[in-house]
């Protein structure tokens, strides 16, 4: 499918579902293809987190534990 910027202003909802339910959408400023929606599959989804650092293992440096008032938690 291919609309018009106008036409994804005014109705992006519907466009929105349209690829939802597999479909491609071209969209165009001026005669020009600008920007493209596509649908998204179980494939493009990793099922894992995505975070850059993943885990952060610290190391221990044999310091003693802190008490809650030295946290800044005491009463």
């Amino acid at each position: 499918m291919e609309i018009t910027a106008r036409e994804f202003d005014q109705r992006p909802s519907q466009i929105l579902a349209a690829a939802a339910h597999g479909e491609t959408i071209t969209i165009t400023k001026n005669g020009t293809a600008v920007a493209r929606v596509v649908p998204i599959t179980d494939d493009d989804v990793p099922p894992y987190p995505t975070d850059p650092m993943g885990a952060v293992q610290l190391p221990d440096l044999g310091l003693p534990d802190l008490t809650d008032e030295e946290k800044g938690m005491g009463s």
